[in-house]
């Protein structure tokens, strides 16, 4: 049986590309980009590299988002030899917000809603993300964005701003997410208890069972663990 999450959060704070929106769109436009001129495990490599480098990108000094993403294409097209173009490159950056949530989102975040404040802090742009929040299908108590922290996760600084602004401590939310290296290491270091890593195979890290959190199959998973 599934653990009860025995715990009252005050937020529950989201991640939300991978985890609500469909990031393996991400994957899907690069094959559509660059599957003239790669196949096989040369393709298969520029994505895995792509994948790579955006995560380094999102360790420096910030950048618009933007930038972060045809910055990471121009580096990954050095590494594996396939001529940079900025217009293909800027395809990703114009994409991401037509990009809608995974099928069970709507769905658990109405039946969330319904009790608890929910709350986004994505790596995204504010051109953005209210186009992708308003594809969920549930109303938010509070939206942050990268361009608002000036700093992309992992970085803790956009975690200190959201707590801040929220006025509440890590140890007061439950936060909820698809990646490990994204969101959830960052949050344990903080000193956040409440945890949930949501496994959306094929597209999320691997799941780490070893590690302190709850692990869900999708956000209908969680609210009914949450005694809804």
């Amino acid at each position: 049986m599934a653990q009860v999450i025995d715990f009252e959060p005050k937020y529950i704070t989201f991640d939300c590309y991978g985890t609500l929106t469909d990031f393996s769109n991400m994957t899907k436009l690069t094959r559509e980009i660059y599957g003239d001129r790669l196949q096989g495990a040369e393709l298969e490599r520029f994505i895995s590299l792509f994948s790579g480098y955006r995560f380094d990108e999102c360790l420096g000094p910030y950048q618009p988002y933007r930038e972060l993403l045809i910055n990471a294409v121009r580096r990954t097209c050095t590494k594996t030899g396939v001529k940079f173009s900025e217009e293909e490159a800027e395809k990703f950056y114009l994409a991401v917000p037509t990009w809608g949530p995974h099928p069970d989102v709507a769905e658990g975040l109405r039946r969330l809603a319904t009790k608890y404040k929910l709350v986004i802090l994505s790596n995204a742009s504010d051109e953005h993300i209210m186009q992708n929040v308003e594809k969920l299908g549930a109303p938010f108590h509070a939206v942050f964005t990268a361009q608002q922290t000036k700093a992309y996760k992992p970085m803790m600084q956009g975690f200190e701003y959201m707590f801040e602004k929220l006025g509440c401590e890590p140890e007061d939310c439950l936060h909820v997410s698809a990646s490990f290296k994204h969101d959830i290491l960052t949050v344990e270091a903080m000193g956040m208890k409440h945890k949930v890593f949501v496994n959306r195979k094929g597209t999320a890290d691997p799941s780490r069972p070893d590690y302190d959190c709850y692990e869900v199959r999708d956000i209908g998973e969680l609210a009914t663990r949450l005694g809804l």
